[in-house]
């Protein structure tokens, strides 16, 4: 394991010229996590006025790259200047294993050899961790990403923070937590006031740790406060696998089925069955977008006791069978 800090792999001398990065965008990469990482570089520089930082963008075929919400990025280089880089981000997105070849595992193993800081910005950790470069090491992806992850690398040790850097590994789990990881990559660097001024900039209120966790708090994502109800949904989100029936859920958190059944219909409109029910079916959809496993696989780890039945409730949640939304076309 290394330390959470890449100040000493980097080679911090004023007179030695800016700080060059890089970032590797894979088709359909995430636009915003992306920009996120690159506009406190920008900022950086024009807070310290002198170039503290330089950027490079490619793409694996030297061309444009398109992001997940349509828009085009044209590489301003080639994937060989990438060897001049300290630090190179693979960006990616949506269906990254669809985005991911040979070529591309084999660019970053190289860039690796040469001794870069290799890094990833939201699935770009699949790529590093297909490219074996992730063993013994913390990393992070993210959140709606993390159970494929797992399914297909069962021995990553993998986090829910925001970012990880462990030795001259850095993943980040995307969105805006770009914006975090490149101002603490700033702080060790260059100082915390520069990194307090760019946050200021971009009306960034807080910099985030990188243990601060990805997803808002289950009172904020339900939209309720009620103790007993929160309760309730964090053990159904504990327990997908192997889902608990009612029962046991209300003897748990000392509820009746009676009020269980009405605290669900009073502050979520459904029934605690159909929340948990729903609540499979949707990392059941994760899993089929992210990962290879099979119709099956996927529905035993969504605690399905037989891939019939797993599709007809998808089908009844969905529209869809998970046969046709695993292959779209």
């Amino acid at each position: 394991m290394g330390d959470s800090s890449i100040k000493s792999l980097l080679c911090i001398d004023n007179d030695a010229g800016p700080q060059k990065i890089g970032f590797l965008l894979l088709n359909q990469f995430s636009m915003i996590a992306f920009a996120s990482a690159v506009e406190p570089l920008r900022a950086a520089n024009r807070q310290a006025n002198k170039i503290l930082f330089e950027w490079v963008v490619a793409s694996p075929d030297g061309q444009v790259s398109t992001a997940s919400n349509g828009m085009l990025i044209q590489a301003n280089t080639g994937i060989e200047a990438l060897q001049e880089c300290q630090i190179v981000f693979v960006c990616a997105g949506v269906r990254v294993r669809e985005n991911t070849n040979k070529a591309i595992l084999n660019l970053i193993r190289r860039l690796d050899r040469n001794g870069a800081i290799i890094g990833a910005i939201c699935t770009g950790t699949y790529v590093m961790a297909a490219a074996g470069l992730l063993r013994d090491r913390r990393c992070t992806i993210h959140w709606e990403h993390i159970d494929g992850l797992s399914e297909e690398f069962p021995n990553l040790d993998i986090t829910n923070d925001l970012f990880e850097i462990d030795g001259n590994r850095v993943t980040c789990s995307g969105g805006t937590a770009s914006l975090d990881m490149i101002l603490n990559l700033i702080t060790q660097t260059h100082g915390a006031v520069l990194a307090a001024q760019i946050s200021d900039q971009l009306i960034h209120d807080r910099i985030r740790e990188p243990s601060d966790r990805q997803r808002m708090e289950l009172r904020s994502r339900l939209g309720v406060s009620h103790p007993k109800l929160l309760a309730v949904v964090k053990i159904m989100e504990d327990n997908l696998e192997e889902p608990l029936v009612q029962t046991d859920i209300a003897i748990k958190t000392h509820l009746s089925t009676r009020q269980l059944e009405r605290l669900f219909r009073k502050y979520l409109d459904t029934t605690p069955t159909r929340y948990y029910l729903n609540l499979r079916l949707a990392r059941a959809r994760h899993l089929l977008r992210q990962t290879s496993m099979s119709i099956l696989s996927v529905a035993l780890a969504c605690g399905f006791v037989s891939a019939s039945h797993f599709s007809k409730c998808y089908r009844e949640c969905y529209g869809r069978t998970p046969r046709a939304e695993r292959n779209p076309n």
